[in-house]
């Protein structure tokens, strides 16, 4: 299992919550996506570790940036 933690800039609602945890847990090997709205931390939990550049797509396909 790997866990890593990202932040996502832009999110402001739920709605925005429910995007970018949609849009993360469809990546492969993905089995767990927390996304803590006011600081904009979204933990990932993986059987493997993941793609930045994969992260940095499902968050901009949710339509949101992920902070480098």
């Amino acid at each position: 299992m790997a866990t890593e933690t990202y932040t996502v800039t832009g999110m402001t609602c739920s709605h925005c919550v429910n995007s970018v945890s949609a849009e993360i847990g469809r990546l492969p090997g993905v089995t767990a996506v927390q996304v803590e709205l006011a600081s904009g931390a979204v933990t990932v939990t993986s059987n493997e570790p993941l793609d930045e550049a994969a992260v940095a797509a499902a968050v901009d396909e949710a339509g949101y940036e992920l902070a480098r």
